[in-house]
């Protein structure tokens, strides 16, 4: 987090995965999910905005990088067990949940489209 310190941008996805900061401009507090809740439907990863692309399938969770999350909301209409909540003490994630952003699992990344063999 020095680079953000130092003024280093964290606008975009990419540049928040590679310094693993929120942007400071925003003011609403990230969201997580609650496990003992949630069904598993995937439907907030669907309305996550790729641009914050900040739910992901980790095993059997559905987790939210909080410096990720802008706390736009968007996640909280698509949840159909309302399992999904603000979460104003937020801390950095375990390591290992980074490996989720930029892996070819990554649902927020374009992946190149596959040529079907020919037979």
């Amino acid at each position: 987090m020095a680079g953000v310190a130092l003024g280093m941008g964290v606008g975009t996805r990419e540049e928040r995965i590679e310094l693993r900061a929120r942007n400071p401009k925003w003011k609403l507090v990230p969201v997580r999910i609650e496990m003992d809740e949630c069904i598993n439907c995937d439907a907030c990863l669907r309305a996550c905005p790729p641009q914050f692309g900040a739910i992901f399938n980790h095993g059997p969770d559905v987790i939210i990088i909080p410096e990720l999350c802008s706390g736009c909301g968007k996640c909280l209409p698509a949840c159909p067990v309302d399992c999904i909540y603000d979460d104003p003490a937020w801390e950095s994630p375990p390591e290992d949940w980074w490996e989720e952003p930029n892996s070819p699992l990554d649902p927020y990344q374009p992946h190149p489209r596959r040529e079907p063999e020919n037979v």
